[in-house]
């Protein structure tokens, strides 16, 4: 991961960006929904802005890098029963403006040194940059120049949307206005493009159970069980040495349904990547069998992701995986545990 932080000529121009387009304040008549891209002049990349704050709530300004980025805004947009936490699962730059307190001492370094006042709430800018699997964290110079020119283009786009609402009103399905920019006698030159995005294709887990341990379970008796299951990013952000960027650790919890003991519970972290918490999962879960001398009948789930991460494994088994609105017992199982442990 990219730490370089931003020199001051970078900082200056990023809260100068946010300056503008705080006091134009475009949720006024944006909606999150008024997707447009901004082309990142330096690595080429497309990032997806959206404008939020229509109810004042959140005053912000996302950027979704590329495909993976745009996938993931419209799955958490789209999905009405969507875990709130899947935000954390989705990369994306952020400039937002909140209350003081939610800034760090860090922050409050730059806007000092910067000779930067504010006053009053949802007043005080604040960028991030959210990694799949991590804690939101402090911009790179890299990440800062990229959020700057979203900012000025967003900001582009956003007063045309105010004069003309169709701007950003496709000729077809599937595409999106670009701003992209070309060098020219040493300035930047923005024009718009209508662009499709690269189609996003999720790479295959590669997830290795041995065939000995499949057959050594399929022996064993269905047992008059049902089991809940779940799989959730766990409180508090683990920081580890030589790793500036705290994590979330993410808990693989069983729960037999009937009497509510924790039949196992599983903390993986999501390194090198958030996949890794993905395909230690099934693992894990056959792990959680092998005790109990018997399988389960019935494993309830909440989750499409862990329903998809443990069928192939209950299809093979013989074992009714059904999807279920609540967990009962495992809730209590784990707001006893969080209860223990914070």
């Amino acid at each position: 991961m990219d730490t370089q932080q931003p020199s001051f000529d970078e900082w200056r121009k990023l809260y100068a960006a946010a300056a503008a387009f705080k006091e134009a304040a475009p949720w006024e008549w944006m909606f999150e929904d008024d997707l447009f891209g901004v082309r990142d002049p330096e690595s080429g990349q497309i990032g997806y802005g959206s404008i939020m704050g229509a109810l004042g709530e959140h005053l912000a300004l996302a950027l979704y890098p590329g495909s993976e980025g745009l996938e993931g805004f419209w799955r958490i947009h789209t999905d009405a029963e969507a875990d709130p936490a899947i935000i954390l699962e989705i990369p994306q730059l952020q400039a937002s403006w909140e209350d003081r307190e939610e800034l760090q001492d860090k922050d409050r370094e730059v806007i000092k040194s910067l000779g930067l006042k504010f006053r009053g709430r949802q007043a005080w800018p604040l960028f991030r940059a959210y990694v799949p699997g991590y804690l939101p964290w402090f911009v790179s110079d890299a990440e800062a120049r990229f959020l700057t020119v979203a900012l000025e283009q967003g900001l582009e786009v956003a007063l045309r949307v105010r004069d003309n609402p169709n701007l950003l009103d496709p000729l077809y399905d599937g595409i999106y206005l670009v701003r992209t920019a070309e060098a020219r006698e040493g300035a930047l030159v923005w024009r718009d493009e209508w662009l499709e995005p690269e189609p996003f294709e999720e790479q295959p887990l590669a997830i290795t159970i041995e065939p000995a341990e499949l057959a050594a379970l399929r022996r064993l008796p269905f047992l008059k069980m049902t089991l809940q299951a779940d799989l959730f990013p766990f409180p508090g952000g683990i920081q580890e040495k030589g790793d500036p960027r705290p994590y979330f650790a993410y808990m693989l919890m069983l729960v037999d349904a009937d009497s509510g003991f924790i039949l196992r519970t599983d903390l993986m972290a999501p390194k090198p990547t958030l996949k890794a918490v993905w395909q230690q999962t099934p693992q894990n879960f056959l792990k959680a069998l092998q005790p109990l001398r018997g399988l389960p009948a019935r494993v309830h789930v909440r989750s499409e992701r862990l329903w998809n991460l443990l069928e192939p494994l209950t299809a093979e088994l013989g074992i009714h995986l059904d999807m279920a609105r609540s967990l009962p017992a495992l809730e209590e199982a784990r707001a006893f545990l969080e209860q223990r442990i914070f």
